[in-house]
């Protein structure tokens, strides 16, 4: 039996035969042995199955800067993991090579939840993630992850589009202790034209994680020449984070480079970041970050009371930490929204590959 296939149960059989996938709103409706745009949720034996469990096309430990989150245990080093597949169809992604990947090949690791977790600990991670792609489509296996980190005292990270049903959606963002959602423009017209969805679902999945669950939430918007960056929509986008959000969600405003499909368009410059970020702090987002940018000053965290420097730093390595118990602020008292600890762990930029032995 391959233990790498796994029943699925967000589905339902439909009217002419077909079965219907209910992981995400493109609802795939899928004959026998078809797969979902996903490639890897597939119909077999007359059931919705996930036919990548456990399988990865790679581990690395990183900073937890890199997911971005900057509110989330600053300093702290993460087991990162992808696997294959996508439910978006994004022109600009910027890991084609696995979310785009057509080939089972590509998954050559494989781990269980209780291995990721033991590495982790032997890695001395604070967290394990679920990036490179979308975890919404190997949900099964990203939910059974999360668990067995809580119990083992480890958090659990998920760096996804938001692009779920409202069932699955409770169910997942119920397990994770935080997630970096990308919130790709404010405006349906690019998420169909570019990412080939809408929208209004990620919105819904933005308002359910912050009203609804206790998973810390931060966003991340990359800012592509002439697609999304206009000040615009930039404006619209962090009004509303501020008035269904609030203000204290933080914002990743991160640079856009030529990949897959939008080879043709030029990198994002420095100066429209640093216009987001001042748009959005004027707007009400307290806390405003740019990213694949060098910007001291963008990147690192101040305190949205006094104004002074709480957390600096440069690309991934943290330098003077401003804040006592509580992750209050030393000069004025005022608490800083997240999760710390009593002090910064310092992983800083290092990148470490891992094989997790079967």
């Amino acid at each position: 039996m391959d233990d790498t296939v796994v029943t699925t149960r967000y589905w339902h059989a439909i009217e002419d035969g077909r079965l219907q996938c209910d992981v995400c709103p493109r609802h795939c409706r899928l004959k026998e042995g078809q797969r979902g745009l996903c490639y890897v949720r597939q119909r077999l034996n007359d059931e919705v199955k996930l036919v990548s469990y456990g399988r990865s096309s790679g581990f690395c430990v990183d900073p937890i800067e890199k997911k971005p989150l900057n509110h989330f245990y600053p300093g702290s080093a993460v087991l990162s993991f992808g696997t294959a597949g996508c439910n978006l169809a994004c022109k600009f992604c910027q890991n084609w090579d696995m979310s785009k990947s057509r080939e089972m090949d590509t998954l050559a690791d494989r781990a269980t939840p209780g291995q990721l977790t033991k590495v982790a600990e032997e890695m001395s991670c604070r967290s394990i993630a679920f990036t490179y792609n979308d975890p919404i489509v190997f949900l099964e296996y990203a939910i059974d992850v999360a668990a067995a980190c809580r119990e083992s005292g480890i958090k659990s990270v998920a760096v996804t589009a938001g692009y779920v049903d409202p069932e699955p959606r409770v169910e997942f963002f119920q397990a994770v202790d935080a997630a970096n959602v990308d919130l790709k423009a404010f405006s349906d017209r690019f998420y169909f034209k570019v990412c080939g969805g809408h929208l209004a679902p990620v919105l819904e999945t933005l308002e359910y994680i912050k009203h609804e669950t206790d998973t810390w939430l931060e966003l991340t918007t990359l800012l592509i020449p002439g697609e999304n960056d206009s000040e615009q929509e930039i404006h619209a986008m962090t009004n509303w984070v501020v008035e269904k959000l609030g203000p204290d969600v933080p914002m990743h405003f991160t640079a856009f480079h030529p990949d897959w499909k939008m080879l043709d368009i030029e990198h994002t410059p420095a100066a429209t970041l640093t216009r987001a970020r001042k748009i959005a702090l004027g707007n009400g987002v307290h806390y405003a970050y740019t990213g694949n940018v060098h910007d001291a000053a963008g990147s690192s965290t101040w305190c949205h009371d006094c104004g002074k420097l709480l957390i600096e730093r440069d690309w991934y390595q943290l330098g003077h930490w401003n804040m006592g118990k509580n992750a209050s602020c030393n000069d004025c008292g005022a608490r800083l929204p997240g999760h710390f600890e009593a002090k910064p762990a310092n992983f800083g930029a290092r990148r470490i590959p891992v094989r997790i032995n079967h």
